[in-house]
């Protein structure tokens, strides 16, 4: 059972250290963004964001024409 949801998820989201890779990358840039400026965000603010870019890094590495990826993007800014 397990396989197969592995195998789905793969198709929709390319491999997930691919994924992993891109994801981190994007949350440490932002996050050395952010102390560079002095900025602090609130534990929700940062969450929302950081489930954007997560998000992100599955369009990235995956399907960009799988509409929920986009809807939950949308969703977290919200």
């Amino acid at each position: 059972m397990i396989e197969k949801t592995l195998e789905e998820r793969g198709n929709r989201y390319g491999e997930f250290a691919d994924c992993a890779r891109i994801s981190q990358t994007l949350k440490s840039y932002v996050a050395t963004e952010l102390r560079n400026q002095g900025k602090v965000l609130t534990n929700t603010q940062r969450e929302a964001m950081e489930m954007i870019l997560h998000k992100i890094a599955r369009i990235v590495n995956g399907d960009p024409n799988y509409d929920d990826s986009w809807r939950d993007i949308s969703g977290y800014a919200t």
